[in-house]
């Protein structure tokens, strides 16, 4: 059967890390310079001036009008139709379906996808008195389309007790994957480190890795004066590495205009099938800590799009912004955590390879198009994460083209799951179901955020600040142990 000549394929995957000295005295990288940069990394001059959409994820270090309009500007794309992301870590990879899409149906004939964050220039320079400072463009400029779901990140329940940011949400999960699983407190500990130390193995092997020296899993779990504790149990080293300055870049149009732009065929790259779908927003209505329907649903549709069982998959990138994503993603789509001829990552997670925000997977995308590209015939599945394991994203890629691309929104599917009755205020006595330990910066535990099963097997939620009691949380297990919370969520272990 002949190919379709608007089979979408990925021709250009760029990369960069800017590592130079922060001197508040010399003009600082901005974004959109490390996003010019990867472009052209990823094509001559050519085919980024046959560009006729630029989209940009979404960014933290700076904020500009409209960036995929300056982007196209620097590059001198023959277009400035600019569109502008969502925040999420799952938004590269909904990009790429949502261009895949576009010229497979003729909307759209060269894509243009990148993202950069400058966060460690941006931090080094308020260290010093200083801020980051980028190109301010005319308020002529067309403010761009934004795209993407924009769920919320926490709910009501979550807020009142400051239940606010991933370091606290995603080592509650962890703690739920651990009692799940019955194992000790130590030998979760170190079973922990040792995934993440195989990350490591792999960020060391990664030319485009932030971190790529060698880190032993006792390093990685145990604190250390370089490596202190964030909120139990996850230490520095078990967390999304923001402190970076990265920028990526894809490339994206139809096989007829590849060919017309002369794009060699052993760069090209197929998106084969994507998928879509997020888990309930609200964490206190989850139906379990531990697991994720919406990655469950959504891997096993996106294989069957794709004609393919797990086992067929040759390379994984499993998003991995902390431990318990990726261990609940393993769980949901069948992959062993340990298996060494198959690791769950191909750039070495958000710690190691690095963690620019909501940009990682566009890094993820281009490391696995590399990884094809020097293995013909191999397929390669991204998983991508926005919120806490909230907003989902897959694809499936290969060097060989599909019979078309297939995307589906399995939302529907997802929403007839169980979930939990979610309580914003409950007053009684409950059983401990999950809980993490933040510290402060000295190495003391702060307080401790619980998820508390009601005797009618609701969930609330409650916070311990009787700084006795949070060092109790780390030096015990409290799993099962009796809690009293108040309206205000103040919690008190009995």
């Amino acid at each position: 059967m002949p190919l379709d000549p608007r089979t979408p394929v990925l021709i250009g995957y760029g990369q960069v890390n800017h590592r130079d000295e922060i001197d508040p005295s010399t003009r600082s990288v901005e974004p959109v310079d490390l996003m010019v940069a990867a472009a052209r990394e990823a094509a001559g001059s050519r085919v980024l001036e046959a560009v006729d959409s630029i989209r940009v994820v979404h960014m933290l270090s700076a904020h500009y009008r409209n960036p995929g309009h300056l982007l196209g500007e620097r590059l001198n794309a023959s277009t400035r139709a600019a569109s502008y992301g969502n925040v999420g870590g799952n938004t590269p990879q909904s990009l790429v379906n949502q261009a895949s899409l576009d010229i497979q149906r003729g909307r759209a004939g060269v894509v243009l996808i990148a993202g950069a964050e400058t966060w460690r220039t941006r931090m080094g320079l308020k260290a010093k008195g200083n801020r980051l400072v980028w190109t301010v463009q005319d308020e002529s400029v067309p403010m761009p389309v934004v795209g993407g779901d924009d769920l919320q990140m926490a709910g009501e329940a979550d807020l009142r007790i400051m239940l606010d940011r991933p370091s606290y949400v995603y080592p509650l999960f962890e703690q739920a994957l651990r009692i799940a699983n019955g194992e000790s407190t130590a030998a979760h500990r170190r079973r922990v480190g040792e995934l993440w130390a195989r990350f490591n193995a792999v960020a060391v092997e990664n030319p485009h890795a932030w971190i790529r020296y060698p880190v032993t899993a006792e390093a990685i779990w145990q604190p250390s004066p370089d490596n202190r504790m964030v909120s139990w149990p996850y230490t520095k080293l078990m967390n999304s590495n923001n402190m970076v300055d990265q920028g990526a870049a894809l490339i994206l149009t139809s096989v007829e205009q590849a060919t017309r732009l002369r794009v060699p065929a052993e760069r090209w790259v197929y998106p084969q099938a994507g998928t879509a779908a997020h888990d309930t927003p609200a964490i206190v209505e989850r139906g379990e800590l531990h697991q994720s329907p919406a990655i469950r649903i959504a891997g096993a549709r996106v294989l069957e799009l794709a004609g393919l069982d797990i086992d067929d998959v040759d390379y994984v990138d499993l998003y991995s912004c902390f431990p318990s994503a990726v261990q609940i993603a393993a769980a949901e789509l069948g992959l062993p955590v340990d298996d060494p001829a198959r690791p769950l990552t191909v750039t070495g997670g958000l710690t190691f390879a690095g963690g620019p925000w909501s940009n990682y997977v566009t890094h993820s995308i281009a490391t696995m198009a590399e990884r094809l590209v020097a293995n013909p015939g191999r397929r390669g599945l991204i998983t991508a994460n926005g919120g806490y394991l909230t907003k989902h994203s897959f694809g499936i890629y290969s060097t060989e083209p599909p019979s078309a691309f297939r995307w589906e929104d399995v939302q529907a599917v997802v929403d007839r799951e169980p979930t939990t009755r979610g309580l914003v205020e409950w007053e009684g006595v409950g059983t401990v179901e999950s809980w993490t330990t933040p510290f402060s910066r000295d190495g003391r535990p702060e307080r401790a955020f619980v998820a508390v099963r009601t005797p009618d097997g609701a969930r609330a939620l409650g916070v311990i600040t009787d700084p006795a009691s949070a060092e109790a949380t780390v030096q015990e297990d409290i799993a099962g142990a009796k809690i009293a919370v108040e309206p205000d969520g103040s919690a008190t272990l009995q």
